[in-house]
């Protein structure tokens, strides 16, 4: 399949005469749709849960970690059987069932298609206005974000091959960008943070940051590696995956923490403004470079969910081309990024909110689905084409079941800043435990990730499913 010819694989297995390269290729569409100046900013918001230094790479560090290696271990479905996450999902769930994790899955997808675009259309209008300081705002912000969808929505439509190509070639150049911009920004840089957290704000640092990252990206973890070879290494497609994912938004975060402790006053307009407060204190010199690095690097991960969504939509029965789905996902993804820049008022408030309950579901999603790829491999079976195919098993209830009752769970356990959804989550928590530490540390979201798998594997071991729903 050559670059600039539009994919025509949808969610079928991928032929094996397509199947090539090899596993560190993964490394690059992870580490461009993640290296984004939006990563400075998760370094201040990991600082707000009280932490210093130190605790908030610690925590942010590991919380990546974590995160992203869930994503590398869905990469490994992806690479042994050549069909898109949410295609396998069917295993666990069953053909109809999947359709309910595969429209979380969707929701997941489009909702950060939104939220990267609109940040990308916020900072090259700011960027903009001080190039051309007569451009209206609102002439400047549309005109921003009409190129991010075209340009989000076009690369989408060619799919697989042109987003590896487009990928590799960002990471490149916002390697170099982001280094020069980091020298720049140097002098403001500092270490003059106390830790007055308590446990409950360290492990909220960690699972906020697994909600900032991995577990944004584990419903997509196998749309990636399915064009590899099925004899491809399985540590070393989960290896590749984590890394690409997870170290270059580490580099970032550790600036994140260090503007923190220099410039409070700067942090905390980045943490409201990322692009526009962190470009205040360059030079103009600098200004279409740093335009370049922050636009490019929210679009290379709008590219990725646009790209995984149309799959989603295929995964829920749609009977469309997938370059059909991702041009139906950018309609959506233009209606909700006008909301965003010309009618919302709270966008952080909302993001976070969004981030924790996608959070819960996808992590609960992730250990049902590990737990059954394990479980398939332990017995030394395959998935089961017939998953592919409406005549396939309409369900697993065991799968289900633990889906939904740890969602359940783990949304009771959540908090939210936005006062609309905090009336919907933490119904399983006092009010005093919602103002304090337990509150603040979202457990939700990691009680979500345990109970899922552990229904599931017991669940399954007593239901003892048929052998006609796997191969």
């Amino acid at each position: 399949m050559g670059t600039m010819a539009v994919e025509q694989n949808g969610i079928n297995a991928v032929p094996e005469g397509e199947r090539r390269g090899r596993p560190r290729d993964l490394f690059w569409p992870w580490a461009g749709s993640n290296l984004s100046l939006f990563g400075v900013a998760f370094g201040v918001y990991i600082v707000g849960f009280k932490l210093g230094v130190v605790p908030a790479i610690i925590a942010g560090a590991l919380g990546y970690a974590l995160s992203f290696l869930l994503v590398g271990l869905v990469a490994i479905g992806g690479a042994r059987s050549g069909v898109p996450t949410m295609t396998l999902g069917r295993a666990p769930f069953g053909y109809q069932g999947n359709k309910l994790p595969a429209a979380f899955s969707y929701i997941s997808n489009v909702g950060w298609e939104i939220v990267l675009v609109t940040l990308a259309a916020q900072g090259g209008a700011e960027i903009l206005k001080r190039l051309a300081p007569g451009l209206p705002a609102t002439t400047a912000t549309a005109v921003c974000f009409v190129v991010a969808a075209l340009v989000v929505i076009a690369v989408g439509v060619y799919g697989h091959a042109m987003i590896m190509a487009v990928q590799r070639y960002l990471t490149y150049a916002f390697v170099v960008l982001t280094v020069v911009y980091m020298v720049l920004m140097a002098p403001r840089l500092g270490g003059a943070l106390q830790t007055t957290a308590g446990p409950g704000d360290w492990v909220g640092g960690v699972v906020f940051a697994m909600t900032l990252l991995g577990l944004g990206w584990v419903n997509c973890g196998a749309d990636y590696s399915r064009y590899l070879p099925a004899s491809s290494s399985p540590r070393s497609v989960a290896l590749w995956t984590t890394l690409g994912g997870a170290l270059p938004p580490m580099v970032l975060l550790v600036f994140g923490v260090l503007l923190a402790g220099g410039d409070p006053k700067l942090a905390e307009a980045a943490g409201a403004n990322p692009v526009a407060a962190l470009a205040e204190a360059l030079p103009t010199w600098f200004l279409l470079p740093y335009l370049l690095t922050a636009i490019g690097g929210f679009l290379a991960g709008a590219i990725m969910d646009i790209y995984s969504s149309g799959l989603s939509m295929l995964a829920l029965g749609v009977p469309i081309r997938r370059h059909y789905a991702v041009l139906i996902d950018g309609l959506l993804m233009v209606l909700g990024g006008y909301y965003l820049l010309f009618v919302s008022t709270s966008f952080l408030a909302t993001f976070q909110a969004f981030l924790a309950i996608i959070g819960v579901v996808m992590a609960a999603w992730a250990a049902i689905f590990l737990v059954d790829m394990w479980r398939l491999r332990a017995g030394g079976r395959a998935y089961d084409e017939r998953l592919l195919r409406p005549g396939a098993p309409a369900l697993n209830w065991a799968g289900l079941v633990s889906l939904v009752v740890a969602s359940v769970v783990g949304l009771g356990l959540i908090t939210s800043l936005d006062e609309n959804i905090a009336r919907v989550v933490g119904f399983l928590m006092s009010d005093e435990l919602k103002s304090g530490t337990f509150g603040t540390a979202n457990i939700g979201v990691v009680i979500a990730l345990v109970l899922a798998g552990v229904l599931y594997l017991v669940l399954t071991a007593v239901t003892r499913p048929r052998a006609a729903t796997r191969a």
